[in-house]
């Protein structure tokens, strides 16, 4: 009797977290068949384009399918993490997710995001760590809200946002460490650029991305972050993160010339855009407490422009949106 209404609690626990996003993320009971599962890839990806990035746009036929399958992975992993609004709500369900990734790899999932990945996967040899780091990423923002050091951060990022740049060099064709390890400097930069732009906006979600030890050492207090206080300390602490960024934006960028022309618009156009977050901060001077930095609508366009000159290829698809960071 008590281990069944334990097992009801618990049921309608898990029920409480998947309902608090999309109801087309639960898990249904019973799988769909591949066409269905691709078009819920393709419509989850196209009804986020906004986060999507703009490479889509340019992408060959025979590899658009995949990058939304990858795309909507992540999409609903980040969701899980960042959307529930509970931290042990979040952990359960990102559980559920990872028992559906290892039914991916062994056969027999029901998610339609991977019964679609699990071809992706197949074809491209992808290894389950990739997608299984990102949940690592993802579980940490529901017990971890510091980080001490600036090394302790970069061990975050090596979670949350470096797997993304090697699912896309998988896709892709490329497999090798050199690759990856410049991959890693971009991708890692874009998130360092998106935590300086959203300092207020992660705050209010008690999570606190710059190193305590910055913090300290420029004299600012949690309490400054708290009130948006954009003093003249916490400003300079911002000016160094911002140089800090753009160096590894810089040790990244040599991956444009050891690769494609399609990868190449793709990795450019994605430190543009987290360089030209930078640039905003900067014409703010820095004061990004209650005042979020953001790239007009002119400026993304111009950015486009620009590497679609350098990388010239025929547009593929209208999927058009802002590189950003998934979180």
């Amino acid at each position: 009797m008590t281990t069944v209404a334990t097992s009801d609690r618990e049921s309608r626990a898990n029920l409480a977290g998947w309902a608090r996003l999309p109801a087309e993320y639960a898990i249904p009971e019973s799988a769909p068949t591949l066409a269905e599962a691709q078009e819920y890839c393709r419509r989850l990806a196209r009804s986020h384009y906004e986060n999507f990035s703009v490479a889509s746009w340019f992408l060959p036929g025979h590899l658009r399918q995949h990058f939304f399958n990858v795309y909507a992975y992540c999409r609903v992993s980040d969701d899980l993490g960042d959307e529930v609004g509970d931290a042990a709500a979040s952990l359960r369900l990102l559980e559920e997710w990872e028992a559906e990734l290892n039914a991916c790899y062994e056969g027999g999932p029901r998610h339609p995001v991977f019964v679609a990945l699990a071809g992706t996967v197949r074809e491209f040899e992808i290894p389950k760590q990739e997608f299984a780091d990102l949940l690592t990423a993802f579980r940490q923002d529901q017990t971890t809200g510091r980080y001490e050091t600036f090394g302790d951060l970069l061990g975050y990022c090596r979670n949350s946002a470096n797997p993304v740049g090697h699912l896309v060099l998988y896709l892709c064709g490329y497999r090798d460490e050199e690759r990856q390890i410049l991959s890693d400097y971009t991708c890692t930069a874009l998130q360092l650029a998106n935590f300086w732009q959203d300092v207020s906006a992660d705050f209010a979600k008690g999570r606190i991305y710059l190193p305590l030890e910055d913090l300290r050492r420029f004299g600012v207090s949690e309490e400054e972050i708290w009130g948006s206080e954009n003093s003249r300390a916490f400003r300079e602490m911002m000016r160094f993160e911002v140089a800090r960024a753009r160096e590894w934006f810089a040790q990244g960028l040599p991956l444009v010339k050891q690769v494609d022309r399609k990868l190449a618009l793709d990795i450019e156009l994605f430190s543009q855009g987290g360089m030209e977050i930078l640039n905003a901060i900067e014409r703010q001077d820095y004061a990004v407490l209650g005042c979020r930095p953001a790239i007009s609508k002119a400026r993304k366009l111009a950015l486009v422009a620009r590497a679609a000159l350098r990388h010239p290829i025929t547009p593929k698809s209208g999927v058009l949106g802002t590189p950003r960071k998934l979180r």
